[in-house]
């Protein structure tokens, strides 16, 4: 199995949340300060690159601020931020970087760092934290929600923290066997802003009969839609013509400059251990202010690819998204896949990227923690022969080797200015 790279958030409180949890750890989710200062640059930005070392299993990553990833390299060894426990996972709001540790089921420890004068990375806030599954950016604040999977308590708690001051700010509960229309629990696989609302694509999971993540009903796509702030559910959307949107810890849900939502579905489904989907990985569509699918678009992906599917996308612009693909024979609910695809949502076109390592020869590629910039996606790749951030120029279809991170493997991109 290809580790997941997503990173799980946790609830950022100033006091610790003690609560008993069923999670299990983030790699299969069925199984149970240091100094960084740099020489003074006149940049008045800096990347932030996390990778973890390869020298050791079960270490933590390292933060790097690095000038460029275009060219050159950067060691691991003396370098960087170390963070504190494995399973780090992050995000970046209001020109913050959180470093979060998912806790296994217990509270873990969640570091907040900005940008000093001289482009190192200073330690602002360090909190505790409650194990969330979905989390997203909402404006200037995160929106987090705790998810059971626990058919006798079908409780989601949902959080809103106010990036400005690190705290929290709203919470509220939704029981999610009251938005699924059969007998099993809807578990989100992801939150996204929508204007003024939260789109939350979900999966239907039977939580129970050693089947926990399995479902009867592999088929169905559903949304909720809630508003915000106030988190109050609208409507459910939904579809027959594909299985769920995204993946457990992925966000599914693209939104293009027009307002018009894009739904990607894998199609990964299973029911007792097996995949159940009759569905083919593939796009639908939400015209902008409507709370329907669009009966009239269809986007076939495993066709277009003539046997891949989808496993996670990273939105460019201009209706352009990157997607990690991985054979249709090799299909599975937790992997990455390695071969990356550009397509245009909007004529349906589907094209190879050219220039990167062959996806056999790939370990580890970042997925919904790569960078945009100016039309380029920044993406960590992995190999036996070293660690490297490519640049994938979706206008050609093609990918450039930058810098290499070296002693460790890309897990995150993300860039910061100095204030």
């Amino acid at each position: 199995m290809k580790r997941i790279k997503s990173y799980f958030l946790m609830l950022l409180i100033s006091v610790a949340i003690f609560s008993c949890s069923d999670d299990d750890s983030p790699l299969n989710p069925e199984q149970g300060d240091d100094d960084n200062s740099e020489e003074p640059s006149e940049q008045e930005s800096r990347y932030v690159v996390a990778a973890t070392p390869n020298a050791l299993e079960g270490v933590a990553d390292y933060l790097l601020s690095i000038e460029s990833l275009n060219s050159g390299s950067v060691s691991l060894i003396g370098n960087g931020v170390e963070q504190d426990g494995t399973y780090r996972y992050y995000i970046s709001n209001n020109n913050k970087f959180f470093s979060l540790l998912y806790g296994q089921g217990n509270p873990g420890a969640v570091t907040t760092y900005q940008l000093n004068a001289n482009g190192g990375l200073d330690m602002i806030s360090d909190f505790q934290a409650e194990t969330v599954q979905s989390f997203t950016n909402v404006d200037d604040e995160i929106l987090m929600t705790k998810i059971s999977r626990n058919s006798t308590n079908p409780i989601a708690s949902w959080y809103r923290l106010d990036t400005e001051s690190s705290q929290i700010v709203d919470e509220g509960q939704i029981n999610t066997q009251d938005i699924i229309d059969n007998d099993e629990l809807a578990f989100f696989t992801w939150m996204t802003q929508v204007g003024d609302q939260v789109y939350a694509p979900f999966m239907s999971v039977k939580a129970c009969c050693n089947d926990t993540f399995g479902t009867d009903y592999p088929d169905q796509a559903w949304i909720a839609v809630y508003s915000y702030p106030e988190m109050e559910l609208q409507s459910i959307i939904e579809d027959d013509r594909t299985s769920y949107i995204g993946r457990y810890f992925t966000s599914g849900l693209g939104v293009v400059e027009n307002g018009d939502i894009y739904a990607f579905s894998s199609a990964v489904a299973t029911t007792n251990g097996e995949a159940s989907s009759t569905k083919p990985s593939a796009i639908t569509k939400i015209n902008a202010g409507e709370e329907e699918f669009d009966d009239s678009y269809f986007f076939n992906l495993e066709e277009a690819s003539n046997g891949y599917y989808m496993t996670e996308q990273t939105y460019v612009g201009d209706g352009v998204f990157v997607l990690n693909m991985d054979p249709t024979a090799s299909k599975g609910a937790y992997t990455t896949g390695n071969r990356l695809a550009i397509v245009n949502v909007y004529d349906q076109s589907f094209v190879w990227v050219e220039g990167l390592p062959n996806e056999d020869a790939i370990t580890s590629i970042t997925s919904q923690n790569n960078y945009v910039e100016d039309g380029v996606v920044h993406v960590g790749v992995t190999t036996d022969a070293g660690s490297y951030i490519y640049q994938i120029d979706v206008d050609n279809a093609s990918a450039t080797q930058g810098v290499e991170i070296e002693g460790g493997t890309i897990t995150a991109i993300s860039k910061l200015s100095i204030e």
